[in-house]
């Protein structure tokens, strides 16, 4: 037994030993032929190694013990499972079977499982021979094993969620055949769910739910990219194109660069969206629609869907989820459930006699599929209205009259200009709710009563602990911002004795909190807000979280007194660093981290938030430096805060002189191109040490004058490294690299200009720059001189 034991130990070694030296067949080849399969972890790979096909199994927590396996095709190189195309996503296999992916008799593609066809190609085979080929485009096509050409199927005929470059997304004219894009059920389940795209014949992408409601159109296409999209025109990753001809018509793109993992999906969440890979995920720079409660029926029947709550979506009063496990995985379809049927003339035997209650709900934006009912002429007729319908769910009554709803709601959203939403809910639910109240109000009796002499000697330390401590209000503790009192804020800056600063929206002062944690305090000149507004402003700048935008603590709202409470910079601001002859000189590797960090912070301002924010005014003195030297962006007095269902915003003009984008100071409503432009000329002021605008910035050396100028002319002519300040020693290739970004940002076009994600990227190393054209601006201040 001893020496069978030691055989079998044996065999499995030398089993070992040769499998670390047989060449895997999955892994090193892109091509399965006639005779061979494709089984458990075995994979064919893309020529160029960026593309793989197999099975695989999506999400960590199984269901009932088992996992489903999906044939497949994902991105190789991407440590996160992200798969492109998916072939038996209705019929997904258990795992406890093991299904193989095969050419069959009739030189089909087939999955096999037990002897079972799953899926196949189901083509019209009029060879004696194929090969299945997965090309390094992404495209999995059967074709004839003798002729590369004779294609018979391929996968982005019959696309997914993901449009892979080089295919094409639309509809042949004369054959009817569709090309359109379906979101997957879940984040696990890849099942056609229930939100689509198509290419309609006006040239305009259409996104839709279950196929029938539009509720996001791409506008027509201009010959450049669609109407509502005008961040196509940044060619930084891809070259678009839309074909219209008698035979068909289809939009397409292809990468600039190869070696770039990117991907255009439609999400679960009804989103039309553009990313990229980062260094560890993936970042989303484009979403459509913007904001994502215009997605339509997002958060399934009675359920509201609200922007400004987290999560994004909850249950109606009265309803409860009906799968909570679906809605971790994105999957609201289900809605939410009444937690007590309704009564309906007496027909629930413990309500009998007993007659439905409504609910009321403010600031609702109406689902669309209400009835009017031009006979109800006040709020009491319509409700009975709905009551004498048992299919009635609710009722609204406003100044567009009486509309009731018959069985689910969907597609309801909050909206602060909305209607009073009245939804129906047994009464036997609403009882339940007063007989807990009462019950609540009982203990909550009971308890002030035990606790009350410990209150009152707890309220006897605090008084005397009042006078030396800032007052905090609590109707801002959600989101970690204090309220300060105005008389705390003058005891904490000693009656605001230390100024550090003057700027455009009032003086700042340096203080301090009874934790001995140093403030700058910020008091704004004159009351040009309403207390709604500013509170408003403050709770929205307040969740904004980044090491590279400065901290608000808190604030004061007394009157006419607005003050602002922020982390406080022991190493100032960036201009009197840059700009005056006292104090120590920043070296490059210090001024090229400050440029990376703004990147990052406005980067996350314009694409990582909720709403895109738009500083409105960088610049050297809005850029604070902690003890480190990490720069912080700060005073967001002018910011605008830009929903994602919007690409622009009007706004005067008030920005800086010397950091304005050409389309703002002309009028034109801005986007975030706007602080891509401010911020490029502050990389010019941060790689010589002096301003870019006034009479010091003009030299009568040379022709150039101005410092943007000359920057164009170093890098078109040699001498880059002469830029840098002089007393400064900089890495030549970073001070190339940071003016060719300082002036692909101050493009005189918008659309010209990177985004600051791609700054971000230029700057980190990911990415080269190209060498920029001169801005016209520029061209025109040199008299246009041929050496520009």
């Amino acid at each position: 037994m001893v020496v069978m034991r030691l055989l079998l130990l044996l065999l499995l070694l030398c089993g070992f030993l040769f499998s670390l030296h047989a060449p895997s067949r999955a892994t090193a080849a892109d091509t399965l032929s006639r005779g061979r399969s494709l089984a458990g972890d075995e994979r064919l790979v893309s020529s160029n190694g960026k593309f793989a096909l197999g099975f695989f199994q999506m999400g960590s927590k199984p269901s009932n013990n088992t996992f489903n396996s999906y044939l497949g095709i994902w991105f190789h190189n991407v440590p996160k499972l992200t798969p492109v195309w998916s072939a038996n996503g209705e019929h997904p296999i258990s795992n406890l079977v093991s299904p193989e992916l095969m050419i069959s008799g009739d030189n089909n593609l087939v999955i096999l499982a037990r002897d079972t066809i799953i899926w196949s190609t189901q083509a019209n085979i009029t060879v004696n021979s194929t090969v299945a080929v997965l090309l390094a485009n992404g495209n999995l096509v059967l074709r004839s094993s003798s002729n590369s050409s004779d294609i018979f199927w391929q996968s982005f005929d019959y696309p997914t969620d993901t449009l892979l470059p080089g295919a094409k997304f639309g509809r042949n004219k004369v054959t009817g055949f569709n090309r359109r894009f379906v979101s997957r059920r879940n984040l696990n389940d890849q099942a056609p769910g229930i939100y689509s795209n198509s290419l309609a014949l006006d040239e305009s992408m259409r996104l839709s739910w279950k196929s029938s409601t539009e509720y996001w159109s791409s506008g027509e296409w201009n010959g450049k990219y669609f109407n509502s999209l005008p961040e196509m025109s940044d060619r930084t990753f891809n070259n678009y194109m839309l074909v219209n001809n008698d035979q068909e018509i289809y939009f397409s793109y292809t990468l600039v660069n190869e070696s770039t993992i990117f991907q255009v999906l439609l999400d679960v969440s009804g989103q039309w969206k553009v990313r990229i890979w980062g260094q560890h995920d993936w970042i989303t720079f484009s979403y459509s629609p913007r904001i994502q409660c215009d997605v339509y029926a997002v958060c399934g029947a009675f359920a509201i869907c609200s922007n400004k709550a987290n999560p994004l979506c909850y249950c109606m009063k009265g309803f409860s989820i009906r799968s909570p496990d679906d809605w971790e995985l994105e999957d609201r379809t289900g809605g939410c459930i009444r937690n007590t049927p309704l009564g309906c003339n007496g027909s629930d035997k413990s309500t009998k006699g007993m007659t439905d209650k409504f609910y009321p709900v403010p600031f609702i934006r109406l689902s669309a599929n209400g009835i009017g009912k031009q006979n109800a002429t006040s709020a009491k007729a319509c409700a009975e209205l709905c009551l004498s319908n048992c299919s009635c769910t609710a009722y609204s009554y406003g100044q567009g009259g009486c509309s009731i709803w018959l069985d689910e709601l969907i597609n309801v959203a909050t909206d602060d200009n909305g209607e009073i939403l009245y939804l129906r809910l047994a009464a036997k639910e609403v009882q339940s709710w007063k007989g807990h109240k009462h019950g609540t109000i009982i203990s909550v009796s009971v308890g002030v009563s035990i606790v009350a002499l410990v209150f009152i000697f707890l309220f006897v330390i605090w008084r005397s602990r009042k006078r030396s401590s800032p007052q905090m209000d609590n109707d801002q503790g959600g989101i970690g911002i204090t309220a300060f009192r105005y008389v705390d804020m003058k005891r904490a800056t000693k009656n605001f004795s230390e100024k550090l600063g003057v700027g455009g929206f009032g003086s700042v002062f340096k203080g301090h909190l009874s934790d001995s944690v140093a403030i700058a305090v910020k008091c704004l000149d004159g009351a040009q807000q309403g207390e709604k507004q500013f509170r408003s402003e403050v709770s929205s700048i307040g969740i904004i979280q980044h090491v590279n935008l400065v901290k608000l603590i808190g604030f004061c709202s007394e009157g006419d007194r607005r003050l602002l409470v922020y982390e406080y910079m022991p190493n100032r601001s960036l201009d009197a660093h840059l700009f005056q002859s006292h104090g120590p000189v920043l070296d490059w590797n210090i001024r090229y981290q400050i440029a990376l960090g703004v990147a990052r912070g406005l980067a996350y301002l314009h694409h990582s938030c909720r709403d895109c924010i738009i500083h409105c005014d960088i610049k050297p003195q809005n850029i604070l430096l902690d003890a480190s030297f990490t720069p912080k962006i700060a005073d967001f007095g002018m910011a605008k805060f830009l929903g994602r269902d919007f690409s622009r915003v009007v706004t005067t003009m008030r920005g800086t002189i010397g950091y304005l984008a050409p389309e703002w100071i002309s009028g034109t409503d801005i986007t975030s191109k706007v602080d891509v432009y401010s911020y490029g000329m502050v990389l010019l002021e941060i790689i010589s040490g002096r301003r870019n605008w006034g009479k010091k910035s003009f030299t009568d050396d040379d022709h150039a004058r101005y410092f943007p100028v000359q920057v164009m002319d170093k890098l078109l002519n040699g001498g880059i490294g002469s830029l840098v300040d002089a007393n400064v020693l900089g890495d030549v290739n970073q001070v190339e690299r940071v003016c060719k970004v300082a002036c692909w940002c101050i493009q005189d076009n918008e659309f010209d200009r990177p985004t600051m994600v791609e700054v971000v990227k230029f700057l980190e190393g990911l990415s080269e720059p190209d060498m920029p054209p001169v801005p016209r601006l520029l061209h025109a201040m040199t008299g246009g001189s041929p050496s520009m």
